[in-house]
């Protein structure tokens, strides 16, 4: 049984097929008809929807896996894969757990006490602050969740006065992710690279580092990009990683698949530093990464095999596989970077990514909804050469059909041909300084075009529209958050628009000529959504409707979610500045800020905390 959802899950199962085992899913409410649900050969429901009413319910899973019958259980990532207290649970009720022991587990579980045994193992890490005695001189400051990973409940700070609050923030997000609110502080390293290793070790002492990651390219501490091996590195730097990752291991008696993270600050392959000065123990994740999979490219092995094996007490090799190429993942999102990442829901009803590895936990027609991460998949390119690898998994993406709600693929492609990243002089600041350029509007200025013509012919079967060639039509379309209105003939072939000629036209594919050069472009529409090869837009009426009546001021939901806290003392009739944060929506397991558009005084405040707000709705008035 797989204690998780969505991607891992259908990850896992994968190779449980491959290899004869059956597998058991577990569902919540509203995972009911996930993609994870479907393709187990048995699945158990786990009545609810939030993740504390259904998957951190270690209880609720420990009893589904006995009822189903399983004999094993994989935690997978995020959730419970790294609570002792749930292994410990697995192994009573008599089950294999398929990782590593739970006093591994403990030992890494908490940060703090992981950096104090890895001090003592020699190992160089960033020593934890007391959060009562930070100063302006030790600023920034990170704060971290003491247990879990993927971003949640770490908050970077620069103001002295307002590290309380990003304490109590990042308590809340952490409590919610993980189950546990714990957080601490240490120093914020600038411009550093996240770059980590990954180990397998097995139960008769032999411990394999499968090589290194980078990590660095990341939005709120969660990773977008990853690659394997990490670039640039200088040898000495290598061996201090892979010695690291090594010691930490054996000091705790690991077992199973893990990954050791690391800051490396400064030029990684300059040697006028100590390794010791440039790498930072981060900590060690007792389970498997999201970015497995470019180890997996590199080295030839499966990770989740090898974690199987190792859990039924099989030995490995004394030496680990040699690496061959490069390997680069993407995490394709269901997000509006351009929005502070705001997560999106809705209907995917089509995702394809041909040419490259695509792990999901979507098919065609399922809804993503606000109660989990937004991520709807990760693309994996491996080739012999970095450069290939990148240009591969760029021109896949670029090529990828994806119809449903708002993605990040625009950015990835865009990240992935980056001058700074394909010369490998990346550092997690990366989207820091480069957001707003790869974030801009570039439409296909002939996408209104071909969609109004795709539009005519499918509509034209049905009647209600003129077929004369000669008639000039319009139509209007929204288009990266701008209206657009083409004037065009409604013509299978010949002249369409000033300059533009129609070479085919049909409901799904229009040809166009402009200048001497043809473009194709491949049509679908989903009610008032089409897309046009990577353009999505949005068809409005004929007609504009009249504009909802909201107050000046108003401040509307971004997206579906929940109150998670208000800020302290507001009111109606409280004075804000421009820019302070008013009131956080919890949306896709990750805090989002509504800020106030304009210094004022708050007219109306609609919203309490733990209120479920729909996209749209109407939290409070600033004027």
């Amino acid at each position: 049984m797989v204690a998780n959802r969505g991607e891992i899950a259908c990850r896992v199962f994968r190779t449980c097929h491959e290899l004869g085992i059956r597998t058991v899913a577990v569902y919540s409410d509203a995972d009911e008809d996930a993609l994870h649900a479907r393709v187990a050969d048995t699945a158990v429901r786990l009545p609810g929807a939030s993740p504390a009413d259904t998957y951190l319910r270690g209880e609720l899973i420990v009893k589904a896996a006995v009822a189903a019958g399983a004999d094993a259980v994989h935690p997978g990532y995020g959730f419970l894969s790294e609570n002792a207290g749930f292994a410990r649970a697995v192994l009573d009720a008599g089950l294999v757990w398929v990782g590593p022991s739970p006093e591994a587990i403990e030992a890494m579980a908490s940060k703090t006490r992981a950096k104090e045994l890895m001090s003592a193992a020699g190992v160089p890490l960033l020593a934890p602050l007391d959060p009562d005695a930070v100063t302006q001189a030790d600023l920034p400051v990170l704060v971290k969740a003491s247990a879990g990973g993927g971003g949640r409940g770490m908050r970077i700070v620069r103001e002295l006065d307002v590290l309380k609050r990003e304490l109590s923030a990042a308590s809340a997000e952490a409590g919610s992710a993980f189950g546990d609110g714990s957080v601490f502080v240490e120093p914020y390293v600038e411009h550093a690279r996240h770059v980590e290793v990954q180990i397998v070790a097995d139960g008769h002492g032999t411990v394999w580092a499968l090589g290194t990651r980078d990590c660095s390219l990341q939005r709120r501490h969660q990773k977008v990009i990853e690659e394997a091996p990490a670039p640039g590195l200088g040898p000495d730097v290598e061996r201090r990683l892979y010695a690291a990752a090594t010691a930490a291991a054996r000091t705790i008696a690991y077992t199973g698949a893990g990954t050791v993270e690391f800051l490396v600050s400064g030029d990684g392959a300059s040697e006028d530093r100590t390794s010791e000065d440039r790498v930072h123990f981060l900590e060690m994740n007792t389970r498997l990464q999201v970015e497995h999979p470019v180890t997996e490219a590199v080295f030839g092995v499966d990770l989740v095999a090898l974690q199987l094996r190792v859990a039924e007490g099989a030995a490995l090799e004394s030496d680990p596989p040699a690496p061959s190429g490069h390997a680069v993942e993407a995490r394709l999102y269901a997000e509006d970077p351009s929005r502070d990442w705001a997560p999106q829901t809705g209907t995917l009803h089509r995702l394809s990514v041909p040419g490259v590895r695509l792990d999901t936990g979507y098919g065609d027609g399922d809804t993503i909804g606000v109660h989990y991460d937004a991520m709807l998949a990760k693309a994996v390119a491996h080739a012999p050469t970095r450069a290939e690898a990148i240009r591969r998994l760029a021109g896949a993406l670029d090529r990828a059909t994806i119809h449903g709600p708002v993605t990040n693929r625009e950015l990835l492609v865009r990240s992935l041909r980056h001058g700074e990243f394909t010369a490998a002089r990346m550092d997690t600041a990366f989207y820091e300084r480069h957001l707003a350029d790869l974030t801009a509007p570039a439409p296909d200025p002939y996408a209104p075009l071909a969609a109004a013509l795709a539009d005519a012919h499918g509509r034209s079967r049905f009647g209600g529209w003129r077929n004369l060639p000669s008639q000039p039509q319009s139509r209007r379309y929204l288009v990266a958050g701008e209206e657009h209105e083409v004037h065009y003939r409604h013509t299978r072939q010949g002249p369409a628009a000033d300059g533009v000629h129609v070479v085919r036209a049909g409901p799904g594919l229009v040809v166009l000529e402009a200048g001497g050069v043809r473009r194709k472009y491949e049509v679908a529409r989903h009610g008032d959504h089409v897309y046009v090869n990577g353009t999505t837009l949005t068809a409005l009426p004929r007609f504009p409707a009249p504009e909802a009546d909201h107050a000046p001021g108003s401040l509307l939901a971004p997206m579906p979610g929940t109150v998670v806290r208000i800020a302290e003392g507001l009111t109606t009739g409280s004075p804000v500045q421009a820019g302070a944060p008013l009131i956080w929506l919890e949306a896709m397991k990750m805090e989002h800020k509504i800020t106030a558009p304009a210094t004022g005084t708050v007219s109306a405040l609609h919203v309490v905390p733990g209120q479920q707000v729909e996209v749209g709705a109407l939290l409070a008035v600033v004027l």
